[in-house]
């Protein structure tokens, strides 16, 4: 199961790339297995700042709705809208083109709480 090195993850299974003040949000390859098939990514909180492990939005899959967790404080500043007609992209790529949002990170002290890519493969067994 792929875990980029590059990125930082949450016990909720998102995983966040970092860019300066802004973090990019999706779901990780281990969640969007669990999930299964994808139908649908739901994000109502565009231009809203939330506290980390506020939730920013929900997925659908087939069997299944689950919430999704913001790993970091901040203002959410885009969104994937790509996901709106092709939200299998998540289960296809969820490292590149199935992010979810871009947060503008207000409290950069979180991103110490965020697991590694080894911390979170032992998280998930793999």
């Amino acid at each position: 199961m792929s875990i980029p090195a590059e990125l930082k993850y949450t016990k909720d299974h998102e995983w966040v790339r970092l860019e300066g003040d802004v973090a990019t949000v999706g779901i990780t390859a281990f969640a969007q297995g669990e999930l299964g098939d994808i139908v649908y990514v739901e994000v109502e909180t565009l231009d809203e700042t939330l506290e980390k492990d506020e939730v920013f939005g929900t997925v659908e899959a087939v069997k299944t709705v689950s919430d999704l967790f913001l790993p970091l404080s901040g203002e959410i500043i885009a969104f994937n809208e790509a996901l709106e007609d092709a939200p299998e992209t998540v289960n296809s790529d969820p490292y590149g083109d199935g992010w979810m949002v871009k947060v503008k990170i207000s409290t950069p002290s979180e991103i110490e709480e965020l697991l590694d890519a080894a911390a979170y493969g032992e998280l998930i067994g793999a």
